[in-house]
């Protein structure tokens, strides 16, 4: 007999619907299907129906479930699960192929280096001194010139080894697409602003670090429920990581002038920075990147 019970997770009100158990392999296995009480979007940005296999005794202390679903075999779906301790155990979501295909690129974007060898990479850091600095010539990819945008020293390649390649498309993606915000932010425009002030380069591939960590997107075994929430995001958006990153560098510039920092207290800015954005994520009302409530930051 099917019943219904509901539940709050953190922010993110859900349903969840549990069909009878049934016995399999000796032990029991029930559907549970978990879905935003205020989607009104496809059905491929909701949770959907999957099976989880019961854990032994043994592993009563870890945070993670192990999950089969059977009844998606040969269908391209597969399943994410994970458990925390508190107001609920275990949350299945079966990934659509939409899903899978889009995170699969994205992984694969955060896992390229920098390589200065490459004659696209060269062409992205070119093409971001332009969208920089419009009209400027710029002398060399090693140059003094870097310094001016932030970068450490005369070669920016040196500055990527934290974060590859994504970090430089994620300058990019924001000179182009926020170009008066970009600018603001580079130039250090409004508000009462410290002596010594963050590196703008520097400080966004250290952004495009954070989000990576929080996503935690190269976990084989989902640890974080804002993880699940992101990757419903790539069903409406497949820049959501990108448009993330825009909403992060404003954040974290107002949160840098709100507190009055200075470059001795960036980590934790970015720390600040950081738990905002798990908390918009987690809002009931927030399924695009473009519905958390900073976005309107950007302009």
């Amino acid at each position: 007999m099917t019943h219904s019970i509901s539940f709050s997770v953190e922010t993110r009100s859900a349903v969840v619907e549990t069909s009878s158990s049934q016995e399999i392999g000796g032990g029991s296995r029930s559907c549970v299907s978990i879905r935003n009480r205020q989607t009104t979007r496809s059905s491929s940005n909701s949770f959907s129906r999957s099976s989880c296999q019961p854990q032994d005794s043994s592993s009563d202390d870890h945070d993670h479930a192990t999950c089969a679903t059977p009844t998606w075999i040969g269908k391209g779906l597969t399943c994410v699960c994970f458990k925390r301790k508190g107001a609920y155990e275990r949350i299945c979501i079966n990934l659509t192929p939409l899903q899978e295909d889009r995170l699969r690129r994205l992984k694969h974007r955060m896992k390229v280096n920098f390589d200065a060898s490459r004659a696209d990479h060269q062409g992205a850091l070119r093409a971001l001194w332009s969208a920089t600095y419009p009209g400027q010539n710029l002398h060399g990819l090693i140059s003094e010139q870097w310094k001016e945008m932030g970068w450490q020293g005369r070669d920016p390649s040196t500055d990527f080894r934290g974060a590859g390649f994504i970090s430089l498309e994620n300058l990019l993606f924001f000179a182009k697409t926020f170009p008066i915000s970009f600018q603001r932010l580079l130039n250090k425009q409004g508000g009462k602003r410290a002596t010594w002030e963050y590196p703008f380069a520097a400080a966004g591939v250290n952004i495009t670090f954070m989000i990576m960590q929080m996503l935690d997107l190269e976990s084989t075994k989902p640890r974080t429920f804002v993880r699940a929430v992101f990757i419903q995001m790539l069903s409406e958006d497949e820049w959501a990581f990108d448009l993330l990153y825009c909403v992060a560098f404003v954040v974290m510039d107002k949160q840098w002038l709100d507190k009055n920092a200075t470059y001795m207290e960036f980590n934790d800015v970015l720390k600040s920075t950081r738990a905002q954005l798990e908390r918009e994520l987690l809002l009931d009302d927030v399924l695009r990147i473009e519905d958390m409530p900073s976005y309107g930051l950007l302009c």
